[in-house]
């Protein structure tokens, strides 16, 4: 009798252990299917983006080196205040202004905001805007990717006062320089916090431009999103991959969302950065005449 209940003891538990192993298989497998690929950590994320610009430097190209269409009239000013520390950004628009004109949030590569996004956003001035480019690494600018990398994981570790860096911009454009209609663009961190912008003033900002940035394809964080977008991105990034670009687009058409996407299959990430080594001239060209037909469309009315 001992004898059996031992086998039975035996046989119960080797079921318990072959039953509870699946289980965590399962489980596992579940876990890796499901963990959105356009999610990465944060340190993931950063991990990814100095991979893509491994040995780049912050050169002017050719988007930041052309001359706007007209001539523009630009300064520093105060445009926000944030944890009690006055931020300061570029504005520009086209000189002798005599009537309020749309406004546009310019935000950062992760290199920071420096001459050559000060320079794009002159040439976006001169399309007849006034453009704010903002600053959200607290003044600090960055020729190297290991040092751009920090400040790119600090802000994403602590977005809070990004967030009411650019809520301040949007107003500053809305009160100070009376724009009476707004729209925002960015270029890789600043694509990213370009679709952030949106996703903070959903209702309010007008049109929204990303150049591959770190993209949200959840339809219940997109859903509130009420402006038109445009997306541009490289078919060859490894940062942000093209499958997280077509999920984004799905998700945006499942919304019925107005959204123009395009992927330039042999460009890279960074393709159209104001700074950089990595600029793909037919691509970047392609891409800022339809961003200028795209906000023209949207901001001008």
């Amino acid at each position: 009798m001992n004898t059996h209940r031992f086998s039975r003891f035996r046989f119960v538990a080797s079921l318990f252990a072959l039953t509870l192993s699946l289980i965590m298989i399962l489980q596992a497998c579940t876990t890796s299917d499901t963990t959105p690929s356009s999610a990465p950590t944060t340190g993931d994320f950063a991990e990814r983006m100095e991979k893509e610009h491994q040995g780049d430097k912050p050169i002017a190209t050719e988007i930041a080196n052309q001359q706007p269409a007209v001539a523009v009239s630009s300064k520093n000013v105060d445009y926000a205040t944030v944890d009690g520390q006055t931020v300061q950004g570029f504005l520009t628009q086209p000189a002798n202004v005599d009537k309020p004109l749309p406004g546009i949030i310019a935000i950062h590569e992760w290199w920071g905001l420096n001459d050559n996004i000060k320079a794009v956003s002159e040439r976006l001035a001169g399309e007849g805007y006034s453009v704010l480019a903002v600053d959200l690494y607290g003044g600090q600018v960055v020729d190297q990717p290991a040092e751009a990398k920090q400040l790119l994981q600090s802000v994403m570790d602590n977005p809070d006062p990004a967030k009411e860096n650019l809520r301040q911009a949007y107003e500053y454009l809305v009160q100070e320089q009376k724009a009476p209609r707004i729209g925002s663009i960015g270029w890789c961190f600043g694509g990213a916090w370009s679709l952030n912008t949106g996703l903070l003033l959903p209702e309010k900002l007008n049109a929204l431009v990303i150049y591959y940035g770190r993209l949200q394809t959840d339809p219940e964080i997109l859903a509130p999103l009420q402006m038109p977008i445009a997306g541009f991105f490289g078919g060859q990034d490894q940062g942000i991959p093209v499958k997280d670009v077509k999920a984004f687009e799905s998700a945006l058409t499942g919304l019925n969302k107005t959204a123009e996407i395009h992927i330039y299959d042999d460009a890279d990430h960074a393709f159209a950065n104001p700074s950089g080594k990595r600029y793909n001239p037919e691509a970047a060209q392609d891409a800022w005449e339809k961003t200028i037909t795209f906000l023209a469309k949207n901001l001008m009315g």
